[in-house]
C-alpha cells in the first residue's frame, strides 16, 4: 500500500467489461440513430456539454422515457438560474420505477439492528405502494401536497416515498437520529400536511425511543393534518394518543388496489431537499420528477453502469441525498439494498458482512468508512466472501491515495472504484466513474457527461492542472427548480451564482488534470461535511451556545491530507469559567442531543475571542483557510476584523498545531 503513488493506474476495465457496459451500448446508439462517433470519453464529455439539448434528447430516447404528453422543446431557456427543460411534457417518475419490474430477483433486500436481512418481491412492493397510495387518496392527498417522513432506512420508507409520487404529492425526509430542532426546521418551511413516523431505531446496539420527538414535531407543525405512526423500536406502537393518527398496518388494508400514477409537468416537485444551514436554516432545494428521472438514468447507467442483475447498496440514512439516489436504482430494475443501524458496531466489519450476506454486486460508501477500515488494518476479504462486489463506490469526502490501495489490497483486487463527487443540490455527481476509463489512486475517473464542470481561477477563468474553484457553466436538468419560500430567488443566486454571475458555484476545490481526471480538495466555503452529510455551523452554534457558561463559539471542518476530518469547536467563556473535562462533556452531550452524534467536534478549544468581521459575522472561512496552513495575511486584512487580537490568537493555535499545509506536488 505505500507504495502506491497519486495518479497510479490500480484498475483498467476489460475489454469485455467495455463492451457490456451501458455506456458502449449509448455510443453504439448513437452511432446508428444518430450518426455521431466519438474518438474517447473526453470527446463524448465535450460534446454533451457543448450541444446539451441534443445530448438530453439522446438520453431520453435511448432509456425510452414514457411521457403522457409530449415536450415541445427541450430547453426552452438556457440560463442559470432559471433553465427550463422540457416544457409541455407531463410523466411521472414512480411510473418508471416500475417499468422494470421482474419476477426473477427481488425489489429490495434489507437489514437493519432490529431485523434480521430480508428480501421483498417486486410483486409486494407494488402492492403496498398501491396500497399506501390509496389510503393517502382517501385523506385527501393530491398533486402538490407536502408529505414528510421522520423515517430509518427501512422498506416502509420506500413504500412511502413512491406512494407520495404516484399522487404527485411532494415528499420530504429526515433520518430519526436528528434532533427535534433541526427536523422543524426543514419540514415547517415546506408546510407538511401528512407526516411519516417512527417510534425509535436501535444504532450501535442502544436504543433510541423517539416517541416524545413525533409529539413534539406535531406540535410544532401546525400544517400536518394527519400522522401515519410506524413501529420500529416497539411493534405494538400504534400513536393512539396522537391526534388524527393512523397506524401503519391501516395503510396496508388496500393490497388489491391498483396503483395509479398522476401525471405531472416535467418540473413538478417531486421532493424537496436540504442544504446545510450554515448561514441561517436549511435551504430547501426543490426537484422535479423529470430532471431527477433524467440525471439517475443518466447517472447510474453511464457513470456507475448499474444493471437490472445488481445488488446495489450504499450505505446511507434517509436524511443524505445518497438515499434518494440509491432509491433510484430501481429505475434501471436492479435490487437495492438497505442498511440501517452503526456500520461500525460491533466493529467495522458489519457492512461487509452484510455485503456477503445480501450478495451485493455494487457497494456504496463514504470515502471515511473506507478510511477507517485501512485505519483500523481491516482485512475484509479474508473473512468475508465480497467476490460478487464488481464496484466500490465512494463520496461524502475525497478518498485519499490511501483508501485506494486498501480497497485493491483488501477488498476485491479486480474491482472497479469510482470515486465520486457531487451534491445535494443536484443529486448526482459532478465527477465520477466510467466503464471505460483506468482508475488513478487518488483521483475521479472523469467529469460526468452533460456536467461542464470546471475549475476556476479567482478571476473566473478555466484552468488545467491548478485547483480551483468547481463550476458549473452550463444548466443541468436537476438543478434546483428554486428554493423553496425563496420570493424572487433571491437566496438562490446569492448560494450559487454570486461570485461568478450565470456560472454555478458549487463551494468545493477541484483540480482538473491534462488526462481529464479531476482531483477534490475539500470545502471551500464554511460547510462541516462529516461522514459525507453536510451540516451548516448555524446549527451547532444554536446548540453550543444553549450550554450555560458558553458566551460565543466558532466551529470549521477540515479535510486533512491522509483522509481524516478534523472538526474542532472553539469557545469563549463567560468570566472565571475554565474549560474543564466537565464542560466540554456538556457541550457535547448537547450537540450530540440537538443534533447528532456526528456533529461532536473532535477537540475543543477555549479562546478568549471568536473574530467578527465588522457586521458582525463569524469568520469562518478564514479560521478555516489558517488552519489549513495558510499564512495570516493572506487569509484577512485585519482592518476588516472587528477583532484582529481574536483572529491573531487563532492564527498562533494554527501554527502550533500544524495539522495541514495546502501544498502542492505534481500530478503527471
Amino acid at each position: 500500500m505505500s507504495e502506491v503513488q497519486q495518479g497510479d493506474i490500480l484498475w483498467e476495465p476489460t475489454a469485455e467489461l467495455q463492451e457490456r457496459s451501458t455506456l458502449a451500448r449509448y455510443l453504439r446508439w448513437l452511432t446508428d440513430k444518430r450518426g455521431l462517433q466519438f474518438q474517447d470519453y473526453q470527446e463524448l464529455w465535450a460534446w454533451s456539454t457543448t450541444e446539451i439539448e441534443t445530448f438530453w434528447e439522446s438520453v431520453w430516447q435511448f432509456f425510452d422515457v414514457q411521457a403522457s404528453r409530449s415536450p415541445t422543446a427541450v430547453l426552452a431557456q438556457r440560463t442559470m438560474p432559471g433553465a427550463v427543460w422540457f416544457p409541455g411534457a407531463e410523466l411521472n417518475y414512480a411510473e418508471h420505477i416500475f417499468r422494470h419490474r421482474s419476477d426473477a430477483r427481488p425489489a429490495l433486500v434489507h437489514e437493519s439492528e432490529l431485523r434480521p436481512l430480508d428480501a421483498m418481491s417486486w410483486r409486494d412492493l407494488e402492492r403496498q405502494v398501491a396500497s399506501v397510495a390509496a389510503g393517502l387518496r382517501g385523506m385527501g392527498v393530491t398533486r402538490g401536497d407536502r408529505v414528510v417522513a421522520y423515517m430509518p432506512n427501512i422498506p416502509e420508507t420506500i413504500v412511502a416515498f413512491l406512494a407520495s409520487a404516484s399522487l404527485g404529492a411532494t415528499w420530504s425526509s429526515c433520518s430519526p437520529d436528528f434532533g427535534d430542532h433541526s427536523v422543524v426546521d426543514r419540514f415547517r418551511q415546506i408546510e407538511p400536511t401528512v407526516l411519516f413516523a417512527t417510534d425509535g431505531y436501535r444504532y450501535g446496539g442502544k436504543d433510541f425511543d423517539r416517541r416524545a420527538s413525533v409529539a413534539a414535531l406535531l406540535a410544532a407543525l401546525p400544517t400536518v393534518q394527519q400522522v401515519i405512526t410506524v413501529p420500529y423500536l416497539h411493534p405494538n406502537w400504534s400513536g393512539s394518543d396522537l391526534l388524527n393518527a393512523t397506524p401503519w398496518a391501516d395503510m396496508l388494508t388496500h393490497l388489491e388496489a391498483p396503483l395509479q400514477f398522476e401525471q405531472v409537468p416535467f418540473d413538478h416537485p417531486l421532493w424537496v431537499l436540504y442544504s446545510s444551514g450554515t448561514t441561517g436554516k436549511p435551504k430547501a432545494f426543490v426537484h422535479g420528477h423529470g430532471g431527477i428521472l433524467l440525471e439517475s438514468l443518466k447517472m447510474h447507467a453511464f457513470h456507475l453502469d448499474l444493471q437490472p442483475e445488481d445488488r446495489f447498496f450504499w450505505f446511507t440514512s434517509t436524511g443524505w441525498v445518497m438515499w434518494n439516489i440509491l432509491l433510484s436504482g430501481l429505475l434501471h430494475g436492479s435490487t437495492i439494498a438497505l442498511f440501517d443501524g452503526n456500520p461500525g458496531y460491533p466493529d467495522l466489519r458489519r457492512v461487509w458482512r452484510f455485503a456477503q450476506d445480501a450478495e451485493l454486486t455494487v457497494f456504496g460508501t463514504s470515502a471515511a468508512f473506507l478510511t477507517a477500515c485501512a485505519k483500523a488494518q481491516l482485512t475484509p476479504s479474508q473473512e468475508c466472501d465480497l467476490s460478487r462486489i464488481r464496484h466500490v463506490g465512494s463520496t461524502g469526502s475525497p478518498l485519499p491515495v490511501e483508501g485506494f490501495a486498501w480497497v485493491y489490497a483488501h477488498v476485491n483486487p479486480n474491482v472497479w472504484l469510482g470515486s465520486i463527487s457531487g451534491g445535494t443540490d443536484i443529486v448526482c455527481g459532478f465527477v465520477g466513474g466510467s466503464p471505460l476509463l483506468p482508475v488513478r489512486a487518488g483521483e475521479l475517473q472523469a467529469r460526468c457527461l452533460g456536467v461542464k464542470v470546471q475549475a476556476f481561477d479567482a478571476h473566473g477563468h478555466p484552468v488545467i492542472g491548478e485547483m480551483g474553484e468547481l463550476v458549473v457553466t452550463e444548466p443541468m436538468p436537476s438543478m434546483p427548480l428554486r428554493f423553496w419560500g425563496d420570493p424572487g430567488d433571491q437566496r438562490y443566486r446569492e448560494s450559487y451564482f454570486d461570485l461568478f454571475p450565470g456560472v454555478w458555484r458549487h463551494g468545493d476545490w477541484i483540480e482538473i488534470t491534462a488526462r481529464g481526471t479531476a482531483i477534490i480538495y475539500g470545502r471551500s466555503d464554511a460547510t462541516l461535511n462529516r461522514l459525507g452529510v453536510r451540516m451548516g455551523s448555524s446549527e451547532i452554534y444554536s446548540a453550543v451556545e444553549a450550554v450555560p457558561h458558553i458566551l460565543d463559539s466558532l466551529i470549521i471542518g477540515l479535510e486533512l491530507p491522509h483522509g481524516g476530518y478534523f472538526m474542532p469547536l472553539f469557545v469563549t467563556l463567560g468570566a472565571h469559567q475554565q474549560l474543564d473535562d466537565a464542560l466540554k462533556a456538556t457541550i457535547k452531550a448537547q450537540i450530540r442531543t440537538a443534533l447528532s452524534p456526528r456533529y461532536v467536534p473532535d477537540e475543543i478549544y477555549a479562546v478568549p475571542d471568536i473574530p467578527r468581521t465588522l457586521s458582525n459575522k463569524k469568520m469562518e472561512v478564514p479560521v478555516k483557510k489558517l488552519f489549513m496552513g495558510l499564512p495570516l495575511e493572506q487569509v484577512a486584512d485585519l482592518d476588516a476584523v472587528q477583532n484582529p487580537a481574536a483572529l491573531e490568537h487563532l492564527a498562533r493555535l494554527a501554527a502550533a498545531l500544524d495539522l495541514y499545509r495546502l501544498g502542492r506536488t505534481s500530478r503527471g
